[in-house]
Parts: C-alpha cells; structure tokens; sequence
C-alpha cells in the first residue's frame, strides 16, 4: 500500500512539473512580443527626441542663411538715405513754391486792393467828362451847375452805401477834436465850443476818421 501511494505522489509531481513547463513554453513568445514592442516604442520615441532636437538647429541655420551680409545692410542703408534726401528736396522746394505764391498774392492783394472802387469811380468820371463836353456847348450856367451835382449825389450815394463811408461836419455841431481840425476860432455867447463854419467835410470810413473835418470853432467868451 506504501509503495502504491509513493507511486502514485511521483506520477502527480511530474504531472506538476510537466504542466509547468508547457506554461513557461506557452508564455514565452507573448513576453518576447511585448518586448519587440516596447523596444520598438522606445526607438520611436527617440527618434522623435532626434527630430525634435534638431529642429532648432534647422532653424538657426536657416536664419543665419537669411541674414544679410554688411555690404547688403550698406546698400540698404544707402538707398534709405537716398529716398529721405529725395523727400527733403521735395518737401523744401514745396515749401519755396508755398512761400513764392503767398508773396504774390499778399502782392496782389496790395496792387489791386481797390480794384472795385476804382472801376465804380469810372461812372461817375464818365459823367464828368459828358459834363464839361457840354459845358463847351451849353448856354445855360445852371443847367451845368445841375449836371454837377447830380453827379456828386450820385458819387456820395455809391461810397455810402457800398464801402460805408460817411461825411460829417455842419455848422452848430459840438466841436470835437477827434474829428474836428480848427483852423480857426472866434469867442460868442455859447457855453461850450460849436462849429461857426465848415470850410472842408470830414469823412469816416465805418467808424474810423480817415479825414478831419476843417472847421471854424466858436468858443465861449471869458468871464
């Protein structure tokens, strides 16, 4: 009976031995798979680190490709040079033809600044030339007389009403030496000075005296 269960534990222990041998068998190329891959893996990997790492060296030396050469930035620099000196030239010959043409038309201005009233003055010397023609001719001393100052209305009227000049001065008007140039004087029974006589009409331009009025003053007697 011993011999038989001895027997019988060796059977089971090979048993045992001869599975454990089939499972390493069947478990050996799995590993060796999982191995070819991670290695494989590993490879990829640093090969994409090799990649990486020589990017910039790519780039670096595509930029120093790019970079330009001294005699390059001369001929840059020069040619920027060049259009700035263009564009001064050109901006201070039209600052010349700006300060040319302002002369001029201040000029202008000065020359033909009375330009309009001269050419209204033009009606009123046409009638002064009909006038003394018919002078020559007429027998009439009134009727010329006449002529005249229609004339004169009519010259006073337009320097009124377009260029706002105005005339000043009568007899018995307060004296005022702003307006009033006395050439002469008499003493009377006024109690402040009064224009007697109006020898030469003073005209204002707006409110501005362009010509004294020449009168004859009469001052209050002394006491």
């Amino acid at each position: 009976m011993e011999e038989k269960e001895e027997e019988k534990e060796r059977e089971e222990v090979q048993e045992n031995a001869q599975n454990s041998e089939e499972t390493q068998e069947n478990a050996g190329p799995s590993s060796k798979e999982d191995g070819e891959a991670d290695s494989a893996q590993a490879a990829e990997e640093g090969s994409a680190q090799e990649s990486d790492s020589a990017q910039p060296e790519g780039d670096s030396s595509a930029e120093k490709e790019k970079e330009p050469t001294p005699e390059e930035k001369i001929a840059a620099l020069e040619k920027e040079n060049a259009d700035l000196k263009d564009q001064l030239l050109r901006r201070a010959a039209d600052f010349d033809n700006y300060r040319k043409r302002t002369i001029k038309e201040k000029q202008d201005a000065y020359d033909y600044a009375n330009t309009a009233l001269l050419q209204d003055l033009l009606d009123s010397l046409d009638n002064l030339d009909r006038t003394v023609e018919a002078a020559e001719k007429a027998d009439d001393p009134k009727a010329i007389a006449d002529g005249v100052k229609i004339i004169s209305s009519s010259l006073i009227s337009m320097l009124e009403t377009k260029y706002n000049l105005t005339a000043f001065g009568q007899a018995g008007e307060d004296f005022n030496p702003d307006m009033h140039e006395a050439i002469g004087s008499c003493q009377d029974e006024v109690e402040k000075p009064v224009l007697k006589e109006v020898y030469l009409k003073g005209y204002k331009l707006k409110d501005r005296v362009i010509r004294n009025a020449k009168v004859m003053v009469t001052m209050p007697k002394d006491k």
